[in-house]
């Protein structure tokens, strides 16, 4: 069979130009995407790249191929299907909101994109290990119509293996006891995602009941930060945000009720904003999750992305226990606009005994010259904090823990036990069966204590400047909850204290936070550095985040595990 190719611009912003025939040939420098053609019916497809050179130049161009079949026989085939993938680097190169204008503006459709995040899982996930299931009914059969008409209309999007997922969709927890549980109703947070438009093309990895700062399981393996191979994503939400950063997809669902979503952020190099206590449903099952310390959310790569879909999941649903104060422009609209001059407080100071690494502690020096550069009162000082209240907060989580597992064993017919659970999440279960109630309410009256004094901090200042970790990604093995080495007693300080400490009290008050990639280390890891703010005042970060994502730019950084960077596509 003889054939060829014409393409020719799809209209939209530009006016309809035709390019030239050509055939397949050596692939030209500036390549855009992969033409597939498939007769139907037939078991061959032939598979061309290809390219216009003096077109490129404007990204986001979509090209209609037209394939010209000359001296065949008709008979042969039915029909020709031709589609156009768009090329993994292109795409990654695009935030959320980038890739929802190109499904807006006609340039590309939403099934495109789903299969090129498919290629994306294929080319770099045997690296980092982010994703654990995918969803070909999003992908392969996807129908766009069930798709939201919000501003991310179109953007693949990874879910959490944690709670937020939809009804008839496998949620395990990183768990072997909960090995192909299946959902059994929609959760708000879900429900206000697909509003949004995103389409949830699979589940991202987490560690086991979101136990740890690092995302290393018995179940699915461990998550690797994209800037070097065997050294933890962080956790718990280590899976989607190493997806994100790698350029699996622009945006993944994150959780945080110690620093879930930030630590993350802070190994992987990306955003991450945990928002204020109440500001993001928990329903319908549940009221609050850990009693108002843990928040549901996302991970982003740019604010603008964090910015808008606050505007999308800040919406209160009916039975919310309580609604908070929202500013009347939207979130989107205020990260656009400077911040007054504000109060701010610096410290690098340890928390919980854990100092806090040379190279970090510049960082957040730095960050503090250039907000005091932008004109705001810029100060060191460290709030009051007690590192005994970790071992509270320990107390608050295991309450019930017990009665969560059995649940689960009955639910999915598995014993509870060492071939169920891994080392220390059995060690817990153990001690959450033998917890009084007296221990529950001593460690609430601890955390109520710990949140008074740290609310105190926020009488002088209107942010706290500090590390999100104190020190950067390291290697796997350090946190993870297959230790067996660790007792009830050494928890906290081994697995807990030293991902956590600066994270932890904005959970404790219900402040809103955010990491920021601001700067690498010398070991060619990233440095997350967090900013904190009053309750209900996510507007406040967003717009101080925004003026650093300006001067102090980290768009251009690709880590070594980046789809762009991984051969053979």
């Amino acid at each position: 069979m003889n054939w060829g190719v014409r393409l020719e611009k799809v209209p939209g912003p530009y006016a309809p130009q035709r390019c030239t025939s050509r055939t397949p040939g050596p692939l030209p420098r500036n390549r855009i995407g992969d033409l597939k053609v498939e007769p139907s019916g037939a078991k061959i497809s032939l598979r061309l790249t290809f390219c216009c050179t003096d077109l490129f130049e404007i990204r986001g161009i979509v090209f209609r191929a037209v394939v010209v079949l000359k001296n065949c026989q008709r008979s042969h085939f039915s029909g020709v299907l031709v589609s156009f993938s768009m090329n993994i680097d292109e795409y990654a190169k695009y935030d959320a909101l980038g890739l929802a204008e190109l499904v807006s503006g006609r340039h590309v459709a939403p099934k495109e994109l789903a299969e090129t995040a498919a290629r994306a899982i294929e080319a770099v996930n045997p690296a980092i290990n982010a994703v654990v299931e995918t969803y070909s009914d999003r992908i392969d059969s996807l129908d766009e119509k069930t798709l939201g008409d919000g501003p991310f209309r179109g953007v693949p999007f990874l879910m959490k293996d944690v709670f937020g997922h939809e009804a008839g969709r496998k949620i395990e927890f990183g768990s072997r006891l909960c090995k192909d549980m299946i959902v059994q109703t929609d959760t708000h947070y879900y429900r206000l995602l697909r509003a949004s438009g995103v389409n949830i093309l699979g589940r991202s990895a987490a560690p086991e009941y979101s136990m740890s700062g690092t995302t290393e399981g018995a179940l699915y393996g461990n998550s690797s930060t994209p800037w070097k191979r065997g050294y933890s994503a962080g956790g718990s939400t280590g899976g989607g945000m190493a997806a994100v950063v790698a350029g699996i997809v622009p945006i993944a669902h994150g959780s945080d009720i110690a620093g879930s979503i930030r630590v993350p952020a802070s190994f992987c190099g990306g955003v991450g904003l945990k928002p204020s206590r109440g500001r993001i449903s928990f329903g319908p099952i549940l009221d609050e999750n850990g009693y108002g310390l843990a928040q549901n959310f996302v991970q982003t790569k740019t604010l603008r992305d964090c910015a808008a879909m606050l505007d999308c999941l800040a919406v209160p649903q009916p039975g919310d226990p309580f609604i908070i104060p929202k500013p009347a422009e939207s979130y989107a609209t205020l990260s656009r606009k400077n911040p007054p001059r504000l109060r701010i407080g610096w410290s690098t100071k340890a928390l919980m005994n854990i100092e806090t690494e040379k190279e970090v502690a510049q960082a957040v020096e730095r960050t503090a010259k250039t907000l005091a550069q932008m004109g705001h009162q810029v100060s060191e000082d460290s709030p009051e904090f007690d590192p005994s209240v970790m071992r509270s907060m320990a107390d608050v989580w295991f309450f019930g823990f017990d009665l969560r597992l059995e649940g689960y064993s009955k639910r999915n017919g598995r014993p509870i036990g060492p071939e169920t659970l891994e080392p220390v999440v059995f060690m817990i279960y153990e001690h959450a069966r033998q917890m009084k109630p007296v221990q529950f309410l001593n460690a609430m009256a601890a955390l109520n204590t710990a949140r008074r004094r740290l609310g105190h901090y926020f009488t002088k200042y209107d942010v706290w400047l500090s590390p999100t970790t104190a020190h950067v990604a390291e290697p796997w093995g350090k946190y993870n909850l297959g230790r067996t080495d660790v007792t009830m007693d050494t928890l906290s300080e081994t697995i807990f204290q030293p991902v956590f400490q600066f994270t932890l009290p904005h959970n404790i008050t219900g402040t809103p936070a955010i990491s920021l990639p601001l700067a690498m280390h010398s070991s060619g890891l990233p440095i997350g550095v967090q900013l904190g703010t009053t309750p209900a005042a996510e507007h406040v970060i967003l717009q101080l985040a925004a003026a650093l994502e300006e001067a102090m730019p980290w768009k251009d950084r690709l880590p070594p595990l980046h789809v762009s960077s991984v051969r053979g596509r």
